[in-house]
């Protein structure tokens, strides 16, 4: 790939993208355009944002890698991304959106009537958003190696410092149109290259794609464990992921956090077709990316490497575009979700605050992210998504849809998810991933289950600790709303100066 051709594509989303961002500045002044938008985003622009900043790296180079490495075993992960929105659909989107919190820790502190149960949700909060930032920066470091030839740690300061400028500047109103339009760019960067290269190889005629579940790295293929695994982690984490949560607290209603998550299902079944392709593709055309170790970067050089000249160049650049809009939206998503709740417990819930709280939640993972590595984007990001189903996402489903829930218990079962599926991965780790074994790399098919039999069982050990105003909550949980006009947050949260 031509270098400057890699230049120019990320020089051109990050000016569309401030540009984007410093119009939302416009009209961005008040403490709940910064936090949810003032709660005014229509489903078509609350479900464009959401596929941006849900499409992450893992999304965008990830799958078409483990395509490329596993075949039809890494099917399982488009699969997983957008069924767990199904999820959200049936069990959390309306009355999440009805509980009138700003954070996912408004919500549990008003549910259970508890500081410490805030103070548990901040941390858990905190640790998965700042996991989550690291994959985007090491997939930006990758994207502006491959494309320009720069060194790696280029690319993920470049995107803090283009993620810091849109969310100081304007709240998650700015973010809102940025990652809009974020998704739609995503969506064109893979789909036209996906389509010319299609058109090109069936006139030069293209060999059949017999061999797409075969195994050309010699990996051992996932086991039924390592499977049911994945899908517990990916349905039941998304369920827990703070940056897509805190989206349907900007929709006017209940009803629209519905009709939003549907568009969103669609949205992500469009999307994934095209990752899919490019990894099908690239077992057939580019099988020595898997054997080298750069199974990330097949749609990035796919291109080039079946056109070739400046056909080849300006598809490349497309992609590259697409690939940095894709780190920028979810960083930018995940910034503003942490910057929330940074700011209400440490910062008194201000504007200046928000603006503090984002540059904190920004910087801390580029840390990270120096001295860290990753290879496999969508099996780290899988990673989180098993912490995240371990400990944010049984106390949500719990506290939304059962009464007997208790403030003991919901941080009993919190702490368990997290020092399991934790010691889990960090065990993994150190063992290296071809020693652990798989109920330790994959261990969400245990920990999940522990964290909610825990937080059950606590719980009903401790009825005493249901909070008197569980009725009035789950009340306004489930009824459907009155007019906007008449809405009234949850009364435990501080007042938002």
């Amino acid at each position: 790939m031509n270098p400057a051709v890699g230049l120019a594509a990320f020089l051109g989303v990050a000016l569309a993208t401030a540009a984007i961002g410093f119009y939302g500045l416009r009209i961005s002044r008040t403490t709940g355009d910064f936090y949810v938008a003032s709660r005014t985003v229509r489903p078509w622009w609350n479900a464009s944002a959401i596929g941006g900043e849900y499409l992450s790296a893992a999304s965008f180079l990830g799958v078409a890698g483990l395509i490329l490495l596993t075949g039809t075993d890494a099917l399982w992960f488009p699969v997983g991304y957008t069924a767990g929105y199904l999820m959200l659909l049936l069990f959390v989107a309306a009355p999440l959106r009805r509980s009138g919190a700003y954070t996912i820790p408004d919500f549990t502190e008003a549910r259970l009537q508890s500081k410490a149960v805030r103070r548990v949700t901040s941390l858990v909060v905190v640790a998965v958003g700042w996991l989550y930032i690291v994959p985007q920066l090491h997939g930006a470091g990758l994207t502006i190696r491959i494309s320009t030839g720069l060194p790696s740690w280029v690319g993920s300061i470049a995107v803090i410092v283009v993620v810091c400028l849109t969310v100081v500047a304007g709240g998650m109103r700015s973010i809102t149109f940025v990652q809009a339009f974020q998704y739609w760019l995503k969506l064109t960067a893979l789909a036209v290259p996906v389509v010319f290269l299609l058109m090109h190889q069936a006139d030069a005629g293209m060999p059949a794609l017999a061999d797409a579940s075969s195994n050309p790295t010699g990996l051992p293929a996932a086991g039924l464990y390592q499977t049911v695994s994945l899908l517990v982690a990916l349905l039941f984490g998304t369920l827990g992921l703070p940056h897509v949560l805190v989206r349907f607290y900007t929709n006017p209603d209940g009803q629209s956090a519905r009709r939003t998550t549907l568009i969103v299902l669609g949205l992500l079944s469009v999307f994934y077709l095209f990752p899919t392709a490019s990894g099908l593709l690239g077992r057939v055309f580019a099988p020595e990316l898997a054997r080298n170790g750069q199974p990330d970067a097949l749609v990035l050089l796919l291109p080039g490497k079946l056109l070739g000249g400046v056909p080849g160049d300006l598809l490349s650049a497309l992609v590259v575009a697409g690939a940095f809009a894709a780190f920028l939206s979810t960083t930018s998503g995940l910034v503003v979700s942490l910057a929330g709740v940074i700011s209400q417990d440490l910062l008194g819930g201000s504007v200046r605050g928000f603006r503090v709280a984002a540059l904190l939640a920004a910087v801390v993972p580029l840390s990270f992210s120096f001295t860290t590595d990753s290879t496999a984007l969508a099996g780290s990001v899988g990673l989180v998504f098993a912490f995240t189903a371990s400990t944010i996402c049984p106390v949500l489903l719990l506290g939304i849809w059962w009464r007997g829930l208790s403030d003991t218990g919901a941080i009993a079962g919190m702490l368990t998810g997290a020092v399991l599926c934790g010691g889990a991965l960090v065990a993994s780790t150190f063992m290296g991933s071809s020693v652990a074994p798989g109920w330790l790399a994959q261990p969400a098919a245990w920990t999940v289950p522990a964290a909610f039999g825990v937080m059950i069982l606590v719980s009903r050990a401790t009825k005493h600790r249901i909070p008197g105003t569980v009725t009035r909550l789950m009340t306004r949980l489930h009824v459907p709303e009155r007019p906007l006009a008449s809405e009234r947050p949850l009364a435990t949260k501080r007042q938002l100066r």
